[in-house]
């Protein structure tokens, strides 16, 4: 029995699963299949996508929407011969669709041939009355080659086409970060704004480039007709609250964080920022009290432990510092600033073996900061264990190698060590370097400031260098 669902086709996908429980044949146009089937790919339900698929070319073989809609998933499941010879038999047909190209161009995308997808899809703009998608996934294909230029002027292009096509204005606003061209991007949104005085988005897009920018007036100007267009928009009080940190307005930065915990649900970033507001207000009851929010409302927020760490250890109450720090290191033993700040409060507790096995963990795990590598050395040398320290300083000069202090103070240890000929080349080094600096070796090696060739080779410097 064949029924027509064209008297509800509001209700075609409530039929079609209805037909697919029972023995009934139902019939739909081409059209409610093609709704049918977006609404199931939509909806990732990929199986119930096909069957439509299927169904529907049986009732509408000669139908090309619904063999493109076959096309589109034979690509996503990576049959791409399939779905080539299927768009040679659709082009056969009608060589002047552009979905032919732009279902060829996604196949060479997923290929990672982005080049010839966007050749593929400048082949379908010359045959497009309706170019705003394509300038779209041409922006998404220049993005892939890091051409952020081309980029741009794609997604401005599908900006021109709509105004209210945020997800484009967002990617120009992010090529223009990429390429560091904040004043174009200032430009670019106030021109913008010339055109949509309301628009909530990118007044808040336009505070951020003059944050960037350190135009902290600029910024909460911004921000402020953001909130005027949309007092609802929490990812603008947000903002405005760090510009208000920014300007020492802590109290005002508060309310503003406060407000967005008011419009939704509390986040652990609003906890934090507000607990860093009170801690330089010396408030540091509440400080603690909304630390200890941030980690309880997400306990994977590294920012949150290190900030309820960093607390203690300012105060210098180390064995509460520690007592955090592990249990931020028990939840992801794998993050590397925890194992740092571990460190850090080891070496204040004057536990140099804990201390030299943090130190170890967070550079195993991917730290390379200048600190970690002079504080790591430093524990070695206070155990005394002088090669690891010339060892560990050498790594740290890889990646600084024209560190004056690092010099510095790989000579001192080869001096220690008793290698008074490298201890000669890192000093002459060092020096070269930075003359000024050589107080930091006095100051860390006064044992060796009376040893005359280096009072000799330090003469030799200063009137080699004037």
């Amino acid at each position: 029995m064949a029924l027509d669902s064209n008297e509800y086709p509001d209700k075609s996908i409530s039929k079609f699963e209805s037909m697919l429980k029972t023995d009934d044949v139902y019939f739909f146009d081409a059209e409610d299949f093609e709704e049918i089937i977006h609404h199931y790919l939509n909806n990732g339900k990929i199986s119930l996508g096909k069957k439509a698929i299927q169904i529907g070319l049986e009732q509408h073989p000669n139908s090309l929407e619904l063999k493109l809609l076959q096309v589109e998933v034979l690509t996503f499941e990576d049959k791409y011969e399939a779905a080539e010879r299927l768009l040679d038999e659709i082009q056969n047909i009608d060589a002047h669709n552009e979905e032919i190209y732009i279902q060829r161009a996604n196949i060479q995308s997923k290929k990672d041939n982005h080049q010839e997808a966007v050749n593929l899809l400048l082949e379908a703009l010359h045959i497009s009355e309706d170019s705003f998608d394509i300038h779209s996934l041409l922006g998404m294909e220049y993005l892939f080659m890091d051409d952020y230029e081309r980029a741009k002027r794609s997604f401005m292009r599908c900006v021109e086409f709509d105004d209210s096509d945020y997800s484009s204005l967002y990617n120009v606003v992010y090529c223009f970060e990429f390429l560091e061209d904040f004043d174009g991007a200032i430009l670019y949104l106030n021109n913008y704004l010339e055109r949509n005085p309301y628009c909530e988005v990118a007044w808040h897009q336009l505070g951020k480039m003059y944050y960037a920018m350190d135009l902290f007036p600029e910024a909460l100007t911004a921000f402020d007709f953001a909130i005027i267009s949309d007092d609802s928009f929490i990812g603008a009080y947000f903002e405005k609250g760090k510009v208000l940190e920014k300007l020492g307005r802590y109290n005002e930065a508060i309310e503003n964080y406060e407000t967005t915990i008011s419009i939704e649900d509390p986040t652990s970033h609003a906890f934090l920022r507000i607990g860093k507001c009170h801690e330089k207000l010396g408030n540091y009851d509440l400080a603690k009290y909304y630390y200890y929010n941030t980690v309880h409302e997400d306990p994977l927020l590294d920012k949150g432990w290190l900030a309820i760490t960093n607390f203690h250890y300012k105060l210098k109450d180390y064995v509460k510092a520690l007592y955090y720090i592990n249990k931020a290191i028990n939840i992801d033993g794998e993050n590397p600033l925890y194992w740092k700040k571990a460190a850090k409060i080891y070496l204040a507790m004057d536990n140099l073996d804990e201390a030299d096995f943090a130190f170890k963990q967070a550079v195993d795990l991917g730290n390379y900061e200048l600190d970690t590598w002079r504080n790591w050395a430093e524990v070695l040398k206070r155990i005394g264990d002088f090669e690891s320290t010339i060892q560990v300083l050498i790594q740290g000069l890889e990646f600084y190698p024209d560190n004056a202090a690092l010099t510095y103070k790989l000579a001192g240890v080869y001096l220690k060590n008793r290698d008074t000929k490298r201890a000669k080349e890192k000093l002459t080094e060092a020096m070269k370097l930075d003359i000024e600096k050589l107080q930091l070796f006095d100051e860390e090696f006064p044992e060796f400031s009376e040893v005359k060739w280096l009072q000799t080779l330090v003469s030799h410097i200063k009137r080699t260098s004037t």
